[in-house]
């Protein structure tokens, strides 16, 4: 018999000051449809009341389980208090997001689509990951990038086996 995860064993996402509300958006709809929990770190770069990112969540933003941290070192110790690794998503990492080996409770953080996370945020983090791609490209969308990566996550800490 297969066991269904506590929803505490499985992945969540943690956006770092998002400054897009589209991506935003479109990313706390992701959580709610996948039933994951998701951390938003301030301060965001917009207002939450904003039509565009009210737009890209539609009736989605109420049904997501959405922690709020006022700062980084705040959700640095909730983090550290609940024994959760943090997965930094990067451009810079060298380890590969689609052959990574993902853990029941892991954290999957998303730097800002400007600029990242400044170095004293990627010290903290416990791995980061890439996803592989062209050379002479830049980097993918963030929500882009997070829809890419969490289906193997999901699937490694069975995350997806309580979804229809």
């Amino acid at each position: 018999m297969t066991r269904i995860p506590d929803h505490e064993d499985v992945v969540q996402i943690a956006l770092y000051q998002p400054d897009i509300p589209q991506n935003t958006g479109t990313i706390l709809r992701l959580a709610a449809c996948l039933d994951l929990k998701a951390h938003l770190i301030h301060p965001a770069g917009f207002n939450f009341s904003t039509k565009l990112f009210r737009r890209a969540a539609m009736d989605y933003a109420d049904k997501v389980d959405l922690h709020e941290h006022d700062s980084f070192e705040r959700f640095e110790s909730w983090r550290r208090h609940h024994d959760k690794r943090l997965l930094l998503l990067s451009t810079k990492a060298r380890d590969n997001a689609l052959a990574f080996s993902f853990l029941p409770g892991d954290i999957l953080m998303l730097g800002r689509e400007s600029a990242g996370v400044p170095a004293h945020v990627a010290a903290k983090v416990d791995r980061t990951i890439r996803i592989p791609m062209k050379q002479d490209l830049r980097s993918l969308n963030v929500a882009m990038a997070c829809a890419l990566v969490l289906p193997r996550a999901l699937h490694m800490t069975g995350g997806l086996s309580s979804l229809q």
